[in-house]
Parts: C-alpha cells; structure tokens; sequence
C-alpha cells in the first residue's frame, strides 16, 4: 500500500481533491477483502481498485457525489442476484467506507489596500490559503502581504489562468474603483468559484452590475455575486470590515443562517428541563 500513501501525499502537497474508498467489511466471496483501499480524482480516475466491475462502478459515482457535498458515506452491496439490482453474483457481502478529503479552502483578495490586507491577514488566522491579486506589485509582494502563499500582479481577468475556480474557492475583491471589477468579472465568470464577493456600497454595485450587463453578462450569471459583501455588523475600520466579510463566508460555507444564538429565560428553562 506505499504507492497509494505516496499518492496521498502527492495530492495533498499539490491541494488536489481526492477521495478514498476502503472495504471496511467483506463476507463470502467478493472481489476484495477488507482493508482493500482505492482512489477516486476529481475528474473519475482511479488509483489501484477495490475489485473492478459493476460495484467499482458504483463506488466511483459515489464518490464523485462525496466531493460535491464533502459527506462521508458508507455503501453496502450483495453479490447475488443482478435482477434485484446486486452489481455481481459472487455470492458474498461488502462494506465500503467513501472519505472525500477536499482541499484547504482557498482565499483569493483582489485589491491588496487597507481592506484587502486585513481579509487576508484574518482569512490565514482562520486556517485558508490565501492568495493576493493586485496589479500594483507593490500591493501584491510578500512585504506588502506576508500572510499570502501566492500572489497575482496583473488584471482581474487573468487570475483564473492562475488560481484554480472551485467549489472551496472564496473570491473577495475590495478592489480600489468599479471599472477594475466590471473588467475583470466577466472573464471570472466563465467558470466561477463557490463564493464572490464585491465590496462597496448598494449603489456601486448596482451601477456596476448594469455595466455588466451590457457587456454580455447574464443575470443568472451575477446570481453567484455577492454585493454589498459581508453581514451587517456596522464594521468601520479595516479590520471590523474584514470580519463581516469572513463571518458571512463562514457562514456559507457552514451552512449558518447568521441569527443570533442568544435565548430568552423561557427558553433557557426548557432547555435545563429537556434535560
């Protein structure tokens, strides 16, 4: 089994998604025991196998689907009658354990100013990978910015030729004027990462967003756009206006609904009296 660790380790130091699937349990005849691992990329390759055929088929599709929604699953099959829907006819039983192993989610700051640095100095607090992007190579340098693993010095419209678009992909601009946004989202909406989010004010967007339109963009496109970006907190400084925004893509990536948590005394006393 070195070969499949040392594929981990690849995957893992290249920030590639994968999954492994391991037979956790096998009974009677089936194609592998237990202990047998495989893994699945992101694109449906497969590194070494848990017995080939119909149920490695199977495995495959679900573990395609884990690196959608980042759940683990177990996967039971029989070997015994295909009629019934089995994937084999071996006679036996198997258990299958699928763990996908998603990538550290990356933070991307385009504009690298008093915002910018504080999102990325907080975002690296909170455990992502950052990545700067600012055509003023100034802005984008690890002097400027030494909380970033990467950086971008050049238009907004490039940074998808640099920086991979996934799903765990969060793309903050607090960029210094509109024109820089309207320029370059066009070209990053082409194949868009999981979150955008564009600072500035309710007018600045809208303004910006019917130049978009106008240069082509749809409106089911913008949906994925995030603007005014952040929850409401009242934030001022750079640094309050940085946790709004992190607070709202924790929140997404969470799944939170961003209420407050506090409960009233009736509350409080059903909660002791549930015991």
């Amino acid at each position: 089994m070195g070969s499949i660790y040392q594929r981990i380790a690849d995957l893992e130091r290249q920030h590639a998604p994968y999954v492994l699937c391991t037979v956790v349990k096998s009974q009677g005849s089936t194609p592998r025991g237990a202990g047998s691992k495989m893994l699945v990329l992101e694109d449906g390759s497969i590194i070494d196998t848990i017995g080939g055929g119909e149920m490695e088929n199977r495995v495959i599709a679900e573990a395609l689907l884990s690196l959608k929604d980042g759940n683990t699953r177990i996967v039971n099959y029989n070997f015994t009658d295909p009629k019934r829907g089995d994937p084999g006819v071996c006679g036996g039983q198997i258990e299958v354990y699928i763990e996908p192993n998603l990538p550290s989610p990356t933070l991307v700051v385009v504009g690298a100013g008093h915002v910018g640095r504080a999102v990325a100095h907080l975002g690296k607090w909170l455990g992502y990978r950052v990545v700067v992007s600012d055509d003023r190579e100034e802005y984008s340098s690890p002097e400027a910015v030494p909380e970033a693993e990467q950086f971008h010095r050049g238009p907004l419209s490039e940074l998808p030729d640099i920086v991979s678009m996934k799903p765990w992909t969060y793309v903050v601009l607090t960029t210094r004027g509109m024109n820089i946004d309207v320029e370059g989202l066009p070209r990053l909406l082409e194949n868009p990462p999981g979150y955008i989010g564009v600072i500035g004010s309710r007018r600045r967007w809208a303004m910006a967003r019917k130049q978009l339109i106008d240069k082509g963009v749809s409106e089911e496109q913008l949906k994925i756009i995030r603007s005014p970006i952040g929850l409401e907190l009242n934030a001022e400084t750079p640094e309050e206006i940085a946790v709004s925004i992190l607070a709202e893509i924790i929140m997404l990536r969470r799944g939170g609904d961003g209420k407050f948590m506090q409960i009233n005394a009736d509350e409080a006393t059903q909660e002791l009296a549930q015991g």
